[in-house]
């Protein structure tokens, strides 16, 4: 397919058509004929970029084998460190060269270094310490499980793994074995005295819990075996409940922004065996999950582009499933909806006990993306018949997928669910060399944000801190994406 100096492979052109921008309000050629401007714009900037690579690469080499043969360690150093900051590899001063692609400084009299101030990001970045997985976006299974790793069983993971020892009796095997079991509930009555202890008792002393309600909030009640009632040591971390409230179905607590679920069912199987009829204990894990289009895939042709792009559509849409046999028995994965509890704080003033305000959190991870990095080129798309890099590619189809979520298209179980809260977009950039990289990164994102009429700023960037001029320059690179920057993190493989 044929727009202006673009041809486009027909099955991305038909996905793009038919699939991204009907419901986003974007017309496709419209969407092609603002590729076409980024590719005519920046191609020769990110060539002359990855050129200089190739020359900053040619001058080390050559410096080492200049000075194999010399053995003064601390000379040697100072020599290296030297030479790093002649040829601009390191900074050497408070300043960034932000336009640096020749043999020149990455640092000069240019804008001064500062700290980032990125505005909008979700809480799961900004706010909490927790997991992050990071699974190939062309495995649907894959990437499902990732974003419903938000909530995970605490009795599975002990029982699963080596947590708590196979001895006496303890073995996994290949059924199920009480006595491991029975160590597993120890273990989660120690995890709940250790994070949200009571004040008078232990959680193993419990056989029921009941939540006390007032007007304007609740508070948790635990009652012990011998008729005695205790609550919380630190009441506020009890945070939300489902069920009668005298006889909870579950119960939400709260510790350094993470949530945990006690769930009580008497008619369980698991429920049955415990004197509180606890049947799980539910921890929010994995906050957040980038979705990879890069390291951890291959996408050598159109096919596999557009799957990529597909399952990233769904994950958007809340449309992904995966269908696959276990044992004989068919399974299907979907994305986990959106889990409302009854809120222990701010009811409204005209709240009463059988009317409190509801609590909705998300039931999936916070979903990032990872474009593949500015070194590749396709030729799914080609711009006056040369391939184009595959990065820019990436940023406008990703970000075009993403807008379905901002604009609110994406429902589980015919319920409206959202990635962001914050309406932003979270693309995670590898494989950059240093400032001048990354800020030719955020003039990309800023030719998308254009194309696709969204808010300067709207897309945030992950640094991957994986290639050594980024990491000896990385304060210098965080601030030249200071206002979009969301995150750092460390080459997963390297």
């Amino acid at each position: 397919m044929k727009v202006g100096a673009l041809s486009i492979d027909p099955l991305l052109y038909e996905f793009v058509a038919e699939e991204v921008t009907p419901e986003i309000g974007i017309d496709a050629a419209d969407l092609w004929r603002s590729f076409e401007k980024i590719v005519g714009e920046l191609s020769a900037r990110n060539k002359r970029l990855l050129n200089r690579r190739d020359r900053l690469q040619e001058r080390i080499d050559g410096w080492h084998k200049a000075n194999r043969n010399k053995n003064n360690d601390t000379d040697d150093q100072a020599a290296q460190l030297a030479f790093l900051q002649q040829i601009g590899y390191l900074n050497k001063s408070g300043n960034i060269n932000t336009s640096a692609t020749s043999e020149t400084s990455e640092t000069t009299n240019k804008p001064k270094i500062r700290p980032a101030a990125t505005a909008n990001v979700d809480t799961e970045i900004a706010d909490v310490a927790g997991p992050q997985l990071v699974v190939p976006l062309d495995n649907a299974r894959y990437a499902i499980n990732a974003a419903n790793a938000r909530w995970e069983s605490l009795y599975d993971a002990l029982y699963g793994t080596d947590v708590i020892s196979e001895a006496h009796g303890c073995g996994r095997g290949t059924r199920y074995n009480p006595i491991r079991g029975t160590e597993v509930v120890k273990a989660g009555r120690a995890f709940l005295d250790a994070n949200f202890g009571l004040d008078s008792a232990s959680h193993t002393w419990v056989t029921r819990y009941f939540v006390h309600t007032n007007n304007t909030t609740a508070s948790l009640r635990a009652e012990n075996g011998d008729g005695s009632v205790s609550g919380l040591l630190q009441p506020d971390r009890f945070v939300g409940y489902t069920g009668d409230p005298s006889a909870p179905s579950s119960i939400l607590l709260k510790k350094h922004g993470l949530h945990c679920e006690i769930c009580v069912d008497p008619t369980h199987p698991v429920g049955q065996t415990d004197h509180a009829s606890i049947h799980d204990i539910r921890l929010e894990s994995a906050v957040t999950a980038i979705m990879d289009c890069e390291d951890s895939v291959s996408t050598v042709d159109a096919e596999d582009k557009v799957h990529v792009y597909r399952n990233w559509l769904g994950l958007m849409r809340g449309t992904l499933t995966a269908d696959f046999t276990r044992n004989g028995v068919p399974i299907s994965r979907k994305l986990r909806g959106e889990i409302t509890f009854t809120s222990a704080f701010g009811t409204n003033a005209s709240s009463t006990d059988t009317n409190p305000e509801p609590l909705t959190l998300p039931g999936r991870a916070l979903m990032l993306v990872r474009n593949v990095g500015a070194h590749l080129t396709t030729d799914i798309v080609t711009y006056q018949d040369e391939p184009v890099y595959e990065t820019m590619l990436d940023a406008l189809i990703t970000s075009a997928c993403a807008l379905h979520d901002l604009q609110g298209h994406g429902t589980v179980n015919r319920r409206p669910i959202r990635n962001s809260k914050t309406g932003a977009i979270y693309i995670v950039k590898p494989k950059m060399h240093g400032p001048a990289e990354v800020h030719f990164a955020c003039d990309l994102f800023e030719h998308v944000e254009d194309a696709l009429g969204l808010p300067r700023r709207t897309i945030k960037m992950g640094i991957m801190d994986e290639e050594r001029r980024t990491s000896v320059n990385l304060a210098a690179s965080i601030s030249t994406a200071r206002n979009r920057v969301a995150f750092i993190n460390t080459g997963f493989l390297d």
